[in-house]
């Protein structure tokens, strides 16, 4: 986090610690009751399939999270630099403003305030594409957003780093009712610092925050009271809307913001189970056979948001190729 993310209020008196967090969903899912709070759990009748073995998260000597497949490679730091320099772009991004208007032009969201008048009905399944990794999904009577990046540039300071190609195509005080925000890993082109702050600011403790271990107390630093700190295979729900369950799968990526802080947060895929739909968002990720599992364990889905680019180079398995998605 950089001196401005520092330089947010502290936390105030009535901020969950992460401990009290994890007890309370520890507490309410063994006793298989149903508590209406902040930090609501419920013990959900999923088909869970409970015979198939699958992979949980791990930590290494050091503390620190790893991925536990083989096809896992370690990333070699001389290795990318030697590609960076060898290698030529193969990115094809056009390199005019006229060009890029015309390939990835763009459009205005259509947002619908009142449902029912425009026809939609509570069993339906509605995206929308609001650049990068963030989506806007509304399904099963909820609204919620994936890894909500509004900024221009992923970096921790918006003078410099990697600046997006295309501007939203809207802002958050654009943005209808948001139930939830899930958030798959906490590199800077998937948790915003910027975006954090405006999604609190306008909708404070009543969006409720669904990230993964080890991302509680910095959310907690910008504000966020209603947050739910998930472990892979681990659930909840929004309060009030207990039908949909809302599970942090498995994924093959890593965690870093800082220079010393690499993997003390982990990474995943969400899988959001409804009565009616069943949505799948990968996050940054390679392919892994946490994959299989999922499939068997929550498929089939009816939309999946699977990554197609920046998978090279590839002796860093850490993004799909469009043939993996």
């Amino acid at each position: 986090m950089d001196e401005n993310e520092n330089s947010q209020s502290p936390m105030t008196s009535y901020q969950y610690p992460k401990e009290t967090v994890r007890k309370r969903q520890n507490s309410v899912q063994n006793s298989g009751g149903n508590v209406s709070s902040r930090f609501s759990r419920k013990s959900f009748k999923l088909d869970y399939r409970l015979e198939e073995d699958v992979t949980k998260s791990k930590k290494g000597k050091d503390g620190r999270f790893v991925n536990p497949w083989p096809t896992w490679k370690n990333i070699s730091i001389p290795n990318v630099l030697r590609w960076l320099i060898m290698e030529k772009d193969h990115s094809s991004v056009p390199g005019s403003k006229e060009e890029l208007d015309k390939e990835l032009p763009v459009l205005k969201p259509y947002f619908i305030s009142d449902p029912e008048e425009a026809g939609v009905r509570e069993a339906g399944l509605r995206v929308t594409w609001l650049g990068h990794a963030t989506l806007m999904v509304e399904m099963d009577e909820l609204i919620f957003l994936t890894d909500p990046m509004f900024s221009s540039r992923a970096s921790p300071s918006q003078y410099m780093g990697p600046k997006r190609f295309r501007r939203p195509p809207c802002t958050i005080s654009e943005l209808p009712r948001i139930d939830a925000v899930l958030i798959s890993h906490n590199h800077y082109d998937h948790l915003d610092y910027g975006s954090v702050l405006a999604l609190n600011e306008r909708f404070g403790s009543e969006l409720r925050w669904f990230v993964p271990l080890g991302l509680l107390d910095w959310m907690q630093k910008c504000g966020c009271e209603n947050v739910i700190e998930l472990d892979w295979w681990e659930e909840n729900c929004v309060p009030g809307h207990d039908k949909v369950t809302f599970v942090f799968t498995p994924s093959q990526h890593w965690c870093k913001r800082t220079l010393m802080d690499d993997n003390k947060v982990l990474w995943g895929s969400w899988s959001v189970l409804g009565p009616w739909n069943r949505f799948f968002f990968t996050g940054d990720t390679g392919y892994c056979p946490a994959f299989e599992e999922i499939g068997k364990r929550f498929g089939p889905f009816d939309l999946a948001a699977i990554p197609i680019g920046a998978y090279e180079p590839r002796f860093v398995n850490v993004y799909f190729t469009r043939y993996d998605s």
